[in-house]
């Protein structure tokens, strides 16, 4: 007969692994994902080497589990950020989207870096693509809202979606390595940079006269 776990061996499982899960998210942001050794881990948990493995086989896995808790709270931040403007034009509700990732993003640039840029294992760059997908997805409903409604001119929601992903992850790779993330060598954060963002994010999607906040 196979050994089934007690509820009370399965809850303590439970609450170790979110445990990990947690001082892995801790390091993250302080470290990036070269911080996020396992033993690092284990040491942040208060838990022996072993049991980190136990949960997580490998740092791949580990990683990749950080990675889709910090997108599943992100991509959560924004969808409430577009619904809260429920009221709102379909070009208000997308600056609210992008205002709302750069501002999180500029407050934790560390942990800002990893989810967008930083070099990590093969499996860690798959979840990027679903999260792209993720916001482009988001951005897309909104302007195919605008379209129909006569308030956005014609253009393909999906297209433009995609591009103000990328071209918003890229217009924030310079800034989150900045003096303030820690690289001497990097961009300053400027108080401009949410704001040249969404006049950018306007004139994408042919807003008329579209200007800096």
């Amino acid at each position: 007969m196979p050994y089934r776990r007690t509820p009370a061996v399965q809850a303590r499982q439970d609450a170790q692994r979110t445990t990990v899960v947690e001082a892995g998210l801790g390091l993250l942001a302080e470290h990036g994902y070269a911080g996020c050794t396992m033993a690092a881990v284990a040491a942040r948990a208060g838990i022996a080497t072993g049991s980190v493995y136990r949960h997580f086989p490998s740092k791949a896995e580990l990683s990749v589990e950080l990675f889709r808790t910090v997108v599943g709270r992100e991509v959560a931040a924004v969808s409430e950020a577009a619904a809260l403007g429920a009221h709102r034009g379909a070009a208000d509700r997308v600056v609210a989207v992008i205002e709302t990732f750069a501002t999180r993003a500029l407050k934790a640039p560390r942990l800002a870096y990893a989810l967008l840029a930083e070099p990590v294992d093969p499996a860690v760059d798959g979840e990027r693509l679903v999260f792209r997908r993720a916001f482009r997805d988001v951005f897309a409903a909104l302007i195919t809202t605008g379209v129909e409604s006569g308030e956005l001119p014609p253009q393909d929601p999906r297209l433009t979606a995609s591009a103000l992903v990328g071209a918003g992850a890229e217009a924030l790779i310079g800034p989150l390595t900045g003096p303030s993330a820690g690289e001497p060598d990097g961009e300053a954060v400027g108080p401009g940079t949410v704001p040249a963002l969404v006049t950018f994010t306007l004139r994408a999607l042919g807003v008329p006269d579209a200007h800096h906040a």
